[in-house]
C-alpha cells in the first residue's frame, strides 16, 4: 500500500506513478496524487508478495484496506483476481483510483469505497461482498496500526477460512501478533519494511 515517508521523498524512478509488474496490465503505469505520506509499496516487495500469492489469485475476491495508489489491488486484478474492494479515506486518492480503473478497463471488477479503514471494518463484511479470499493490510507507519486492524478484520469475518492476509509494517516492529487461529506463513524484510503473509484457519470448535 502507501505509507508515511519524509516530505518530498519518493522512489527516484516513479514520480507520481507506479508500474504494474505482471499480468494483463504488465508495464502499465498507475498515476496517483501528490499527497503527504502516500507512496506505493516498492517493486521489490510487491514482486515477492505476488510470487507468494500467485497460486491463490485466480478467481479470488480481494480486499485492499489501505488502498492509496491502489497498486496492490491493481496488481492482483492484473494477475487474475476476480474482484477487488479498495478502501481509501483520502478523497483525492480514492477518486484518482476510480479514474485509473476506468482507464485500465477494470471498473467492472472493482469497487472503491471512500471511507476510513476502521469504520469500514466495523460495517460488516456482508455489506461489501465479503468474506474475502485475500486481504491486503498496509497501514501507515508510526504506531502499531496492525494491532488495531488485525482484530477488527478477524472479528468482522472479513477473510474466509483458508484465506490469506498480507501484512506490512516497519521492519523494527517485527512479526505482528495474530489471532490464535491465524498462521504466519512467510516473513521477509526489505530496507525498513517488514512484510508478512498469514493464513486464516478454521476456528477451533468448542
Amino acid at each position: 500500500m502507501d505509507r508515511d515517508v519524509p516530505p518530498g521523498r519518493r522512489p527516484a524512478d516513479s514520480g507520481n506513478s507506479v508500474r504494474i509488474i505482471a499480468g494483463v496490465w504488465r508495464g502499465r503505469r498507475v498515476q496517483f496524487p501528490d499527497l503527504p505520506g502516500l507512496r506505493p509499496t516498492p517493486d521489490r516487495v510487491r514482486e515477492t508478495l505476488f510470487n507468494w500469492l500467485q497460486p491463490a489469485l485466480a478467481g479470488a475476491r480481494c480486499l485492499d484496506l489501505f488502498a492509496g495508489s491502489g497498486v496492490l489491488g491493481l496488481e492482483a486484478l492484473s494477475r487474475g483476481a476476480q474482484a477487488l474492494v479498495f478502501v481509501e479515506q483520502a478523497q483525492a486518492a480514492a477518486r484518482s483510483l476510480v479514474r485509473e480503473l476506468e482507464r485500465l478497463g477494470g471498473s467492472a471488477r472493482a469497487t472503491v469505497v471512500e471511507m476510513g479503514a476502521a469504520r469500514f471494518l466495523r460495517a460488516g463484511a456482508a455489506g461489501y461482498g465479503g468474506p474475502f479470499d485475500v486481504a491486503f493490510l498496509d497501514p501507515p507507519f508510526h504506531g502499531d496500526a496492525l494491532a488495531e486492524f488485525i482484530p477488527l478484520l478477524d472479528a468482522g469475518g472479513w477473510v474466509k477460512a483458508g484465506g490469506l492476509v498480507y501484512l506490512e509494517s516497519e521492519k523494527s516492529a517485527g512479526a505482528p501478533g495474530l489471532p490464535p487461529h491465524w498462521e504466519l506463513l512467510k516473513s521477509k524484510s526489505a530496507g525498513e519494511v517488514g512484510y508478512h503473509l498469514a493464513r486464516v484457519n478454521e476456528r477451533a470448535s468448542g
